[in-house]
């Protein structure tokens, strides 16, 4: 068990540098129209507590979502699995890629990969982090701490963003959004 106590603070690690790197490094470049109406630093000012929280509340106070150890192996491998395609789909859009809300001006809807299922692969994996994070505490209450406040961030993010690619692309978009869900495969 100490060796995956381990590996989580190592998995949390690489989880806050990458977010933190993503924020500094690939901000949105020249050419952009920025839409983001403050929604990352809603993101920022909403999952950061949350976390600190989640893991104060796991600390202080036993309710337990499981008694068995398979709890933690499942929460951290969701966190490593949110980690990763993460930043395989963040790679993958490339120089469309920014952490705030913005659209280049020869930006074009990507609909292949993990986009010909769900518009929002990103926002879907990262909350498949905080899911992870949730269940690696094992405790409900900390698991909702992690999760429910991310999931309306995102939510808020995830509508300021679509109302900007319906500025951009119209019909286009509307007729994408039609085929495709927002963050889970064929549900929602």
């Amino acid at each position: 068990m100490k060796e995956l106590t381990i590996i989580f603070y190592i998995s949390m690690a690489v989880w806050f540098l990458s977010e933190f790197y993503y924020k500094k490094m690939l901000a949105s470049g020249q050419n952009t129209k920025k839409k983001d109406k403050s929604t990352l630093n809603i993101l920022w000012m909403v999952i950061v507590p949350s976390i600190f929280l989640a893991v104060f509340i796991s600390n202080a106070f036993k309710f337990p979502i499981s008694n068995r150890e398979w709890i933690f192996f499942l929460g951290e491998s969701l966190i490593v699995i949110g980690i990763f395609f993460r930043w395989i789909i963040i790679r993958s859009l490339g120089k469309y890629f920014t952490v705030d809300v913005s659209i280049r001006e020869d930006h074009k809807i990507k609909k292949e990969g993990f986009y010909k299922y769900i518009r929002h692969p990103s926002y879907a994996f990262a909350l498949l982090t905080f899911v992870g994070l949730g269940l690696f505490l094992n405790n409900w209450i900390s698991f909702a701490v992690a999760f429910i406040p991310p999931f309306l961030a995102f939510t808020y993010r995830i509508k300021v963003e679509e109302q900007a690619l319906i500025e951009q692309f119209g019909d286009e978009y509307i007729q994408y959004r039609k085929e495709t869900k927002k963050l889970i495969p064929f549900i929602y």
